[in-house]
């Protein structure tokens, strides 16, 4: 079993548990880590750039003119890509699809390979329990700076902490996510990981029963 340190909200150590192999013991897997990585970030991308193509201009249909006799190259709309005001011929479009389907096991085991990796890398800090003595923004960023935190942070809330989520919202540095919605991306996008104990747990249930 993997330990990791376990600390209150004034940043004192309380002790060490144990952690279920399985969910924070796994080793490095950069591959499948970056796969999943790469999918979650081309599902959120949004398709802005587009261009018009000839049945989209504006303009008559009607052939400019005659084909011979005229001098001139023939030419059969005045919407074609090579004159200026014409459509483009192989431009972006809104029609592009970058969604990449992941496999469930695979997104399950590449959050266990971060999660692990996090706790290797003292990444991870968990704390005996999330609660705030007053419901106030400045008492949540009292408790991140008892950790001593460097860089930025993303805190893993429970079901039961839920209410929690808005008073670390203002605070610089932190990003929030229930930890039922926690992604390979939201870790990798943040250098560290701040769990109570309720939510390590809960991805411990989670994840061993998806084994």
């Amino acid at each position: 079993m993997a330990k990791v340190k376990l600390y209150n909200t004034e940043g004192k150590e309380i002790k060490e548990i144990e952690v279920a192999d399985a969910v924070f013991g796994l080793p490095a897997n950069d591959e499948l880590v970056h796969q999943v990585f790469v999918s979650l970030s081309a599902n959120q991308r949004q398709v802005l750039a587009h261009t018009k193509n000839r049945g989209e201009r504006a303009g008559s249909g009607i052939k400019p003119w005659k084909q011979k006799g005229t001098g001139r190259a023939r030419v059969g709309s005045s919407r074609t890509p090579t004159w200026r005001g014409g459509g483009v011929a192989f431009g972006p479009t809104k029609d592009r699809n970058f969604k990449k389907k992941i496999n469930k096991k695979m997104n399950s085991k590449a959050i266990a390979t971060v999660l692990s990796a996090k706790l290797r890398d003292g990444e991870m800090i968990v704390l005996d329990k999330l609660a705030l003595k007053e419901n106030k923004t400045k008492e949540m960023a009292k408790i991140l700076n008892n950790l001593e935190i460097k860089g930025r942070m993303l805190i893993g809330f429970a079901a039961t902490e839920r209410e929690l989520r808005s008073y670390s919202r203002n605070i610089d540095k932190v990003n929030n996510i229930l930890v039922e919605k926690l992604n390979v991306l939201d870790m990798l996008n943040n250098k560290n990981l701040v769990l109570s104990q309720d939510s390590v747990k809960y991805l411990e249930e989670k994840y061993l029963s998806s084994k």
